[in-house]
């Protein structure tokens, strides 16, 4: 069984950072491709960042993120963590993280609420 969990996420201010968690337990990190999404209210859920498996692993950001948020893995701890600074109010949303186990087969986690103040 797979359950993946977040955890990282608060109350903050604008332009403050924070390093969001992505633990799995039953599926093993470096071999799937892990991905950051986030939904905030009344829109649909967006990708924000995804890193491959492999060695290193290649990353992919969205344009509205780029340059501001850092995925990366350590496999010791079997985690994902995206990084994002300088955060703004439109960044506050839940973000979840998804584990690919597979094109059809992946599993989300309960997601984090980060929450930013002007």
């Amino acid at each position: 069984q797979v359950q993946i969990v977040e955890s990282g996420g608060g109350m903050v201010r604008a332009g403050e950072s924070l390093r969001l968690s992505c633990v799995a337990r039953g599926a093993t990190v470096s071999i799937n491709t892990i991905g950051w999404y986030r939904q905030a209210p009344g829109e649909e859920r967006t990708k924000i960042a995804t890193i491959t498996s492999g060695t290193g692993g290649v990353t992919t950001y969205a344009n509205s993120m780029k340059g501001r948020c850092t995925i990366s893995r350590d496999n010791a701890k079997n985690t994902v963590y995206l990084q994002i600074n300088s955060l703004k109010p439109e960044d506050t949303a839940v973000y979840y993280c998804k584990v690919f186990r597979s094109a059809t087969v992946y599993y989300w986690g309960q997601g984090t609420q980060v929450t930013v103040s002007s």
